[in-house]
């Protein structure tokens, strides 16, 4: 015996992990997150005040009301759609991976 130690892994496979520093695209999904999230809170409001007017006899508000409601429901989407997107992104949440049949 010549005292010699053996490796147990010769040579790992993995290279050194990246630093993960400031990433623009990621920057900027959070931004558009945050945008969509900005004009839902307008259009609730919107929908609201013209939830109002139609109730005061303004029939045309029905219209601008209806608009509003549906123009808060996709930017609310859109902004939980970016938000799991960013966090994919980040590594929080796992890739999605398709399903074996």
């Amino acid at each position: 015996m010549t005292g010699r130690v053996e490796p147990t892994r010769a040579g790992a496979r993995r290279g050194a992990r990246r630093r993960r520093g400031f990433q623009p695209r990621l920057a900027g999904i959070a931004a558009a997150s945050v945008a969509a999230l900005g004009a839902w809170g307008f259009l609730v409001w919107a929908a609201i005040d013209f939830g109002r007017t139609a109730r005061g006899g303004d029939s045309q508000a029905w219209w601008f009301l209806a608009v509003a409601s549906l123009g808060a429901v996709v930017c609310l989407f859109l902004s939980l759609m970016l938000v799991t997107l960013l966090l994919r992104k980040l590594g929080v949440l796992e890739e999605r991976k398709p399903h074996k049949h």
